[in-house]
């Protein structure tokens, strides 16, 4: 093992979980708004909306149906706006909570969904708001489901921040490619690799530990 493996790995690391943390963030909030947005005003929902349910669908499916790598590509004007540059992990963030955002609000769009909507009609019978149905029923009762793709949606994150690498963004993507892959270190190739396993691992077992305690406390309540 040469001497600055873990220098290297070290700085690789904590630019993916800087990426990683505030797009996820950021991804978060866009994506809730969306999953959201386009299940109340579904046909027969709290703000029904077709039209507008249309247009949203039909931005998420195309911002989807971009390969992430020309998205970022696209994007990198956003990024020199936002941030000053299109290079270094803060520019990449950008990009991931962008790319991201359209397919976190699909998967919460099909957790809230599957909240009966005979509780959503209850909230209704008794003078319930919209922000209220929102918040006191479809969230919470959805609420492991919830967890479950906010988890899948940070580890698509963490896959996008290494092909992000691939065009300057740092982190363990782009440590694999510089230096793995372009200077034939095998040792920080394989190390980088088990570090991605291992982060994408910690996330899921996280995620999963946190809905199964959700859903076991809420049982103990009824």
């Amino acid at each position: 093992m040469r001497d600055d493996l873990i220098p290297l790995l070290k700085e690789g690391l904590l630019e993916t979980l800087y990426m990683v943390f505030w797009s996820s963030i950021f991804a978060l909030l866009l994506g809730t708004a969306l999953g959201i947005l386009l299940v109340v005003t579904d046909k027969g929902h709290i703000w029904e909306a077709p039209y507008l349910h249309k247009i949203v669908g039909a931005l998420i499916n195309f911002v989807r149906s971009l390969p992430f790598i020309i998205l970022i590509v696209l994007l990198l004007p956003l990024s020199r706006l936002i941030v000053g540059t299109t290079l270094g992990p803060t520019a990449a963030i950008v990009s991931l909570s962008i790319g991201a955002a359209p397919f976190l609000g699909r998967v919460i769009e099909n957790s809230l969904k599957e909240v009966s909507h005979g509780k959503i009609e209850a909230a209704l019978a008794i003078g319930a708001s919209p922000w209220t149905i929102i918040f006191r029923v479809l969230i919470p009762e959805a609420l492991p489901a919830l967890i479950r793709a906010v988890t899948i949606a940070i580890i698509a994150i963490t896959e996008f921040t290494a092909v992000a690498g691939a065009i300057g963004a740092g982190g363990l993507g782009s440590l694999a490619i510089r230096f793995g892959y372009q200077r034939f270190r095998e040792d920080v190739l394989f190390a980088t690799v088990i570090l991605i396993v291992l982060i994408v691992a910690i996330i899921q077992w996280s995620g999963d530990s946190i809905a199964k305690a959700i859903r076991r406390k809420r049982f103990k309540l009824e």
